[in-house]
C-alpha cells in the first residue's frame, strides 16, 4: 500500500499552526485600559469616581491634539491643577457661567489619554446649578436646546422639524 507525502506532514502542520494561534492568542504587553479599548473617546470607570472642588483657572475651549474633543476646566483645588473635561454640550447659560475664579464642584473619573490624566466630569456644580455631563455609564449627555427648553420638552415629527408635508 502507498503512503501518501501529506499524512506524513499533518503533525507537522497541525504544530505550526497550535504555535501560530499561541502566539495570536497571547496579549504581548499590558496598557492601561483607557488606552487599549477600540472605542471613541477614554474609558469612563465608575466605580472610581471622585469629587474635586475648586476653583477654575483656565477655560478651554480650544481642541488640543491628544486630547478629549469639547471643553475642558483646569480646576485648582487641594489636590492641585486637575484638567477637567466638560464635554461639548453645554448650554450657553453654562459657558457664561464657568469663568476664571468661579468656584466648582466636579465629580468624575480620572482616565488616562495619550499619557496625561484627565478628570471626566459626569456631574458639574457651578454657583447654584448642577448639570449632568454624563450619563453613570460615562456617555456624554447632550444638553437640551433653548427651543426645546422654551416649548416644555414638546418634540416634533421629523415631517413637522422639515416645513411639513410637501
Amino acid at each position: 500500500m502507498r503512503r501518501c507525502r501529506f499524512t506524513q506532514s499533518t503533525p507537522l502542520i497541525a504544530g505550526l499552526c497550535a504555535l501560530i494561534f499561541a502566539i495570536v492568542a497571547v496579549p504581548l504587553g499590558a496598557q492601561a485600559a483607557s488606552e487599549t479599548h477600540s472605542g471613541i473617546g477614554p474609558v469612563y470607570d465608575a466605580a472610581h469616581e471622585i469629587t474635586v472642588n475648586g476653583t477654575i483657572q483656565t477655560v478651554i475651549t480650544k481642541h488640543t491634539k491628544g486630547s478629549p474633543a469639547g471643553m475642558h476646566l483646569m480646576v485648582i483645588g487641594s489636590e492641585g491643577v486637575v484638567d477637567a473635561h466638560v464635554g461639548p454640550f453645554l448650554s450657553k447659560a453654562t459657558k457664561e457661567a464657568l469663568q476664571e475664579g468661579a468656584p466648582v464642584r466636579i465629580v468624575g473619573a480620572m482616565t488616562l489619554q495619550h499619557g496625561k490624566s484627565y478628570l471626566m466630569a459626569r456631574e458639574l456644580t457651578v454657583g447654584n446649578r448642577t448639570l449632568m455631563v454624563r450619563s453613570e455609564r460615562g456617555m456624554l449627555v447632550p444638553m437640551p436646546t433653548a427651543r426645546r427648553a422654551r416649548s416644555g420638552g414638546e418634540t416634533k415629527s421629523p415631517v413637522e422639524a422639515n416645513g411639513g408635508a410637501r
